[in-house]
């Protein structure tokens, strides 16, 4: 184990992960693997995952090395042929690109409606760097937060860091969030998030955030900070060179009467058992900051309930709140990583059922979905049916929030998209157009169900 004080920040990807002393550990089958599938996907990783989170003597069945290292599995047999062949015949980055662009858009790239219904418009100008999708919650995308510590293999903002500049969201200023916010007092919640703005040094991100504590601003009451930062970079609130300006800036932020949380994306246990991480969440709660704890439940990485159990009681242990476990969403290599609802529930309602209730702040599995964020309540049966329970926690209409509702069992099903109403009604509450929804949705699906649908807004 490295001592903690001398950890200098450096990031490998495809182009330098043959530096990295690791390399040599891998098979010829595995270094070719994360070679082909990195032209792909984002990989980047750092020496500190390397060296502390990932277990060398199994791999590659450890769950940080498939979290953060690309596998043949990830596309398809005749995808990863193809680009396989092509790179070994000696072809240019040039030539290979159209075929990875084309793959890259076979896997659903910025889903629920990203880019089509929740960038925000002012004065008739849309927003770039801004997504509204719930009213109290503006989220915003600051340019220089558009990368990660390390990058996950199954990260469903893949899009911000392979250059596909037409699908990326990133504002250079917060001139236009602070202006934006100003016409709506209904807004309580901005999320910074990328990306990682942790990436971003103490002064740049502190341009960000002091806008936002004017006066001006007061209905807005809770900053949130989404970072990976905690699990893969805990030396950036402890031994970083500006950690401790870091964490004044956090103080001033709570000064100023605001609520700042950190959104911590931890998705395996071990990432916060390293005495450096738990430090770091000690630091960070010393400033009146909180810490919260969220991530899918994804196979290969944290489908077992024990872990989320262990996840869930350190945080709780060291002063962080459990938040969310999501469900993976349908992009990417989500073929490789997704679970159906129906084993996504059990993991949680396992995990859930032993721990105490300090650690049932934790809601799930939620499903990050056009029409809001769905979770699921349970699989009952009713008037001799077989049902998941379901209902939204958050909605783009907010008198869907905390309705239930009901769909049919699917053993298979693994996201909204894949289920139909139960008790023979042909469409769900939301999808049913009336005068008096705001925003009727219509779930589009293919009779075998068994493709990325698209989910539509209908007027």
């Amino acid at each position: 184990m490295q001592d903690d004080l001398v950890w200098k920040f450096k990031p490998y990807t495809r182009q330098t992960i043959r530096q990295a002393p690791q390399w040599s550990k891998l098979s010829p089958e595995l270094q070719e693997a994360v070679e082909t599938v990195s032209h792909v996907l984002p990989f980047r990783v750092n020496p500190y995952v390397l060296s502390e989170l990932i277990d060398w003597d199994n791999v590659p069945d450890d769950p940080i090395y498939r979290l953060v290292f690309p596998h043949r599995d990830m596309l398809p047999e005749a995808q990863y042929s193809q680009l396989r062949d092509l790179i070994r015949s000696g072809a240019t980055e040039s030539e290979l690109e159209p075929v990875v662009h084309a793959i890259r858009m076979s896997m659903n790239p910025h889903p629920a409606g990203q880019m089509t219904h929740n960038v925000p418009y002012l004065d008739g100008r849309p927003l770039a760097g801004l997504q509204h999708k719930y009213k109290e919650t503006v989220l915003f995308f600051p340019s220089a937060g558009q990368s990660c510590h390390a990058y996950c293999t199954f990260c469903f903002r893949w899009p911000q860091f392979v250059g596909m500049e037409e699908l990326k969201f990133d504002a250079r200023a917060s001139d236009d969030l602070v202006a934006y916010l100003k016409t709506k007092p209904q807004v309580t919640d901005v999320l910074i998030t990328g990306g990682d703005p942790l990436v971003m040094n103490a002064r740049s991100l502190g341009e960000y955030l002091e806008p936002l504590l004017v006066p001006e601003l007061g209905h807005v009451q809770n900053i949130r900070i989404g970072t990976k930062s905690v699990a893969y970079w805990p030396q950036r609130f402890v031994s970083d060179r500006d950690a401790d300006e870091l964490l004044k800036l956090f103080e001033r932020v709570v000064r100023s009467g605001r609520s700042l949380a950190l959104m911590g994306h931890y998705n395996h246990p071990r990432e916060i058992q390293h005495p450096i991480a738990q430090q770091a969440i000690r630091r960070i709660l010393a400033t009146g900051a909180t810490v919260r704890i969220q991530a899918p439940v994804i196979r290969h990485i944290n489908d077992d309930p024990a872990a989320w159990m262990e996840l869930w009681t350190t945080g709780v242990r060291l002063g962080a709140v459990p938040y969310y476990m999501f469900v993976e969403r349908d992009t990417g290599p989500s073929d490789y990583f997704k679970l159906p609802l129906a084993r996504a529930y059990a993991i949680f309602q396992a995990a859930y059922q032993s721990v105490s209730g300090l650690v049932r702040t934790v809601r799930g599995p939620s499903m990050s979905a056009f029409p809001g964020k769905v979770m699921i309540d349970g699989v009952v049966e009713l008037a001799g049916e077989k049902v998941f329970a379901l209902q939204f926690l958050q909605a783009r209409n907010p008198d869907w929030v905390r309705r239930p509702f009901y769909a049919k069992f699917d053993p298979q099903a693994s996201w909204l998209d894949q289920l139909v109403p139960a008790f023979g009604e042909r469409q769900f509450f939301f999808e049913k157009a009336s005068s008096g929804e705001r925003e009727p949705i219509r779930i589009e699906r293919d009779d075998d169900q068994n493709r990325h649908n698209t989910l539509e807004m209908t007027n």
